[in-house]
């Protein structure tokens, strides 16, 4: 019988039932390296015990910042097997903000792995702290600190035992990428863990097969929840195989190797998909194949084959809302999206929407044992479910602000209409103010001019200027298209946009900038949300200075 206090790990399951199949897949170039269960077991249990050998005790903090790998997984086995917690950051910090979440989060030994730059991050390295390397892959830093991935492994015999973790214990902290404000360590325990798991596999949203073949590819942050939930632990809870994304510019190539049975994305990620689409076959191509129905089919086919697509049973999408114009047209070429709403401090998704849900503009109804309400004088969306964080580490007085008698304060407005159905309109904290005293709420006004196939992100801004105005970064689309061509749609856009506003709301102009906002540049989280406060902060004062130019589209110099 099932013991309610005692998380049970289904890996162990797993290593044993099909002990030969492949389960972590590394690429290198053409060549795919595959590790079985049996064999990542062995390693995971091997270093754990090399984890003790360094004097870890149990409920050590130990942290892993990496780019997505097999050593990572295997690390963060590793940690669970040793009754340890893991504290993943994300691999882009700075020095300075690694020093921050290493003293903040109590790490006590760190693993270090596959990253762009470490020359600035190891500035933030304490010189006491004990440190792993993963094997160097070519194309990235060398670490020069620390003790050998396999030097640890090999000298150290594996774990018989299955350590017993219990339902309150820590798994994780898990530090939140913020498009505003210090990142917080958001305190996940093994009864979280064990709740979206059982959530899954009575309801199953994403068609996970129960027979252990399943095959997921890993590609974004595996430190950002949706990626842990859905990649990691869908593999560890399922079974199957767990390929990665050897690097940005092998993603396609990696994709259709891979051919994943379940893909979860971002919507600027599914943005990407319909724009290369498009570029290879014009929408009004597209239009007509698909009213021919034998014609429609092969269209649908060859489109998910070249993507990689062609045994994926679910596309998911989540951390950001995802239009109604990019649900339909997604539906109709053969690929609907499972859309989930929710974010680290509640383990992952709390609503979900099915393709064939009718409420599309909605982020869906709640899960199973999630209640949802909105606070009547705020309109923000206020969540009670069995997998809440149990609060963020170090810091009571944060987590006194968002959790109260059960129920977490999302920081999302919205309403929910008689069926349940959620719906947002915005972030509280996004909201601001024109100079004529009027309330800006950015978030369905970005909705609406996104909409425009010409337009890939937009940040509504103007805090202080008579009239909001929209910064826009234009799609891949606009590349073979003239300056008066762009100018013209997005007027176009404009105008139709400002129809149906009030004045206070009506958008003064579009400013094209000239450059794609990035992880690199700060405008965007690893996560790829727009960060609207560095986007305020950066162009503050061109914000000013193009609110008093004439014309409704503007390209900034």
């Amino acid at each position: 019988m099932r013991n309610p206090e005692v998380f049970h790990f289904e890996f162990y399951k797993w290593e044993k039932k099909i002990r030969d199949r492949p389960f972590l897949r590394q690429p290198f170039g053409d060549k795919w390296e595959e590790y079985t269960w049996s064999e990542v077991g062995q390693m995971g249990r091997r270093l754990a015990n090399g984890l003790k050998e360094l004097g870890l005790k149990p409920k050590s903090h130990i942290g892993i910042i990496s780019k997505n790998c097999r050593e990572w997984v295997i690390a963060d086995l590793a940690i669970i097997m040793g009754g340890f917690v893991s504290v993943p950051f994300f691999p882009t910090l700075s020095g300075r903000e690694l020093k921050e979440v290493l003293t903040v989060g109590d790490v006590d030994a760190l693993f270090i792995g596959k990253l762009d730059d470490f020359d600035d991050m190891k500035t933030g390295i304490p010189e006491d702290l004990p440190i792993i390397k993963f094997p160097h892959y070519n194309g990235n830093a060398k670490i020069d600190i620390g003790l050998d991935w396999f030097d640890l492994i090999n000298r150290n015999a594996p774990m018989l035992e299955n350590v017993v973790l219990a339902m309150n214990d820590i798994w994780s902290i898990i530090f939140t990428s913020g498009t505003t404000g210090k990142p917080k360590g958001v305190v996940i325990d093994y009864r979280a863990l064990d709740s979206t798991q059982l959530i899954m596999l009575n309801k199953n949203p994403l068609k996970f097969s129960s027979k252990g073949n399943n095959h997921f590819f890993s590609y974004l942050p595996l430190n950002h929840i949706a990626e842990r939930m859905l990649a990691e632990n869908a593999c560890f809870h399922f079974g199957g195989s767990l390929s990665f994304c050897e690097s940005i510019d092998r993603f396609p190539h990696n994709l259709r190797s891979v051919k994943p049975t379940v893909f979860f994305g971002v919507p600027r990620i599914y943005t990407k998909f319909q724009q290369a689409i498009q570029v290879k076959m014009p929408q009004k191509k597209i239009d007509t194949l698909l009213k021919l129905p034998v014609i429609a089919a092969l269209v649908k086919r060859k489109i998910k084959k070249n993507l990689g697509m062609s045994r994926t049973r679910v596309w998911s999408c989540g951390a950001a809302p995802l239009s109604v114009s990019q649900k339909l047209w997604f539906q109709s070429i053969g690929m609907p999206i499972t859309e989930g709403y929710g974010s680290t401090e509640t383990s992952g998704f709390i609503t979900v929407l099915l393709p064939q849900d009718k409420e599309l503009a909605s982020v869906g109804q709640p899960m199973d044992g999630v209640k949802a309400k909105a606070d009547p004088n705020t309109g923000e969306i206020l969540i009670n479910a069995p997998w809440l964080m149990k609060g963020y580490y170090k810091d009571l007085g944060k987590t006194h602000e968002v959790l109260h008698e059960g129920w977490y304060r999302t920081g999302d407005q919205g309403y929910i209409d008689p069926d349940g159905f959620v719906f947002l309109t915005g972030r509280l904290k996004d909201t601001f103010k024109t100079s004529k005293g009027k309330f800006i709420i950015p978030a369905p006004m970005e909705w609406e001019l996104e909409q425009n196939e010409l337009v890939e992100q937009t940040c509504i801004c103007g805090i202080g200027c008579d009239q909001p105005m929209a910064l826009a970064v234009l799609s891949e689309n606009t590349k073979h298209k003239s300056k008066e061509y762009i100018s013209n749609s997005l007027e176009s856009t404009l105008d139709q946009f400002n129809k149906h506003r009030k004045g206070y709301q009506a958008v003064s102009a579009i400013v094209v900038m000239k450059e794609q906002w990035s992880i690199a540049n700060n405008l965007l989280t690893p996560t790829l949300k727009v960060k609207r406060n560095e986007l305020n902060n950066q162009f503050k004062s061109k914000i000013q200075i193009w609110a008093q130019m004439k014309g409704k589209v503007i390209f900034e110099a």
